[in-house]
């Protein structure tokens, strides 16, 4: 797994947004996390300077700091809202998808326009905290990678 600079952040891999609006995550982010435990994901809304989406599942949130989206939004909690639809909560934008056992995720043209993405874009999954990883498109990072002289995997 590179590591970017000295002391920054380390990353998984490429993905890309298929014509077919899958994404293949990372495998290194999906063992390392446990992403496909449950079946279902939680997506938000990356940073204004990384843009894209963090992944995470229910577990990961019930014992973080932020549990409290789950706390007061119950429908997102229970996936009571249909699948992929965003839902606004203190600045940042939410939904629930389904994943693969083998980390595919299947999204909608609607989803992705409301996170601020096309088909063929390339997001870099990066090692973000304990409970989520970034799925990041934009910023001082992805010029870095891409920049980079070593190999990242490409998924």
């Amino acid at each position: 797994m590179p590591q970017l600079a000295k002391g920054g952040k380390f990353i998984f891999g490429w993905s890309r947004i298929t014509e077919s609006l899958s994404i293949q995550l990372p495998s290194m982010a999906v063992d390392e996390y446990a992403i496909t435990s449950e079946g279902k994901v939680y997506l938000f809304s990356g940073s204004n300077s990384t843009g894209g989406f963090c992944v995470t599942k229910k577990s990961l949130l019930l014992t973080s700091q932020i549990r409290n989206i789950l706390d007061d939004t119950p429908a997102l909690c229970k996936y009571l809202l249909p699948e992929g639809e965003l839902v606004r909560f203190k600045g940042r934008q939410y939904c629930w998808v389904t994943i693969s056992k083998d980390g595919i995720l299947h999204v909608s043209s609607e989803l992705l326009h409301g996170l601020g993405l096309s088909i063929n874009d390339r997001l870099l999954a990066i090692r973000s905290s304990n409970i989520a990883f970034t799925m990041g498109v934009t910023g001082r990072l992805i010029a870095m990678a891409n920049a980079y002289e070593g190999y990242i995997e490409e998924f």
